[in-house]
């Protein structure tokens, strides 16, 4: 009898764990009856954001990428610093620099009036940084959803975990591979640099000290990035079509024309050599790598069932 009871509790725990783990995955469905109007909703806020301002796209994007290397893609970025509370914001890669919160408070007042208490902050800015990508010409992909939002945010975690933009291609393969991707993911995701800005300070050292680059190309730069000052002025990541998502980014690596000192990493005699130049002249599989890699990435341990909450304001907690 002892041993049948033990047998019916051991079942029973591992039932539960597996129903524990079958609830806790994300799904693309997760709001088709709760809220079968939300990636509506969220499509058209970001095609008018980026109709208003195509660099939008990008800044959400790069929202997205900073928010699941922080603790997971749990929205801790969206969250305002106050008197008690010390939010990701005004992190080293992430002041005056991350853009585009106003738009995501603009989808999730849309959200909430039509569906109240119900969808994540978390799942918003994955579907934005999705259907920003495509209204600028990129790839779609299938965003599972069912993330919760974080009670938490990390500045310290921000300023050591989100890969510089004067990193070497090992520091920035170790840094991928912390969170589950590999060094393909790295490159596939770095052609998210073929749309946006960068802002002059994160790109000075290269245009006047490295030796990896074009010399017109530096000094083309140089004009609007003088050794001292103008911190703040903007070049394009992509020389050639900065507001359309395409492999000419890679093609620019190949001539030594990648704006940050870890642009030029990933094609620099290393081991990402081969994956630039298959990415340079095969646009198809550049879009078919970086679309799953967007996937592995909005897949960074999310908080599901009843961890985190539904935030009603995505700039603070409930």
């Amino acid at each position: 009898m002892a041993s049948f009871t033990s047998f019916f509790v051991m079942v029973f725990l591992l039932f539960a764990c597996s129903s524990t783990t079958t609830h806790a995955q994300l799904s693309a469905t997760f709001y088709a009856t709760s809220c079968p109007n939300l990636q509506t909703i969220v499509n058209t806020a970001m095609t008018q954001a980026v109709n208003t301002q195509q660099r939008m796209g990008a800044s959400i994007l790069r929202m997205f990428f900073h928010d699941c290397f922080v603790q997971g893609c749990d929205a801790s970025i969206l969250l305002d610093d106050t008197a008690t509370f010390t939010g990701e914001k005004n992190a080293g890669p992430n002041a005056n620099s991350v853009r585009g919160f106003e738009v995501i408070d603009t989808i999730k007042t849309r959200v909430e009036a039509a569906c109240n208490g119900t969808v994540s902050c978390a799942d918003i800015l994955a579907l934005a940084a999705r259907d920003g990508t495509v209204a600028l010409g990129g790839p779609t992909w299938t965003v599972t959803l069912g993330r919760r939002d974080s009670r938490t945010a990390s500045q310290s975690a921000a300023n050591s975990q989100i890969p510089s933009p004067a990193a070497s291609l090992a520091t920035l393969i170790s840094a991928f591979s912390a969170k589950g991707l590999n060094a393909r993911d790295l490159t596939a995701l770095s052609g998210a640099h073929t749309i946006g800005q960068a802002r002059c300070t994160v790109f000075r050292n290269r245009i006047y000290n490295d030796a990896n680059i074009d010399p017109a190309f530096a000094t083309l730069r140089q004009r609007n990035c003088p050794r001292t000052g103008g911190d703040g002025n903007f070049a394009p990541l992509d020389i050639g079509s900065p507001v359309v998502f395409n492999n000419n980014y890679y093609q620019n690596l190949l001539i030594r024309r990648g704006l940050l000192h870890s642009d030029q990493e990933l094609f620099n005699n290393g081991t990402q050599d081969a994956v630039v130049q298959s990415y340079s002249s095969n646009d198809a599989l550049f879009r078919s790598d970086f679309a799953a890699a967007m996937v592995r990435m909005g897949a960074i341990t999310p908080l599901t069932g009843s961890n985190g909450e539904i935030r009603r304001n995505c700039r603070r907690m409930n």
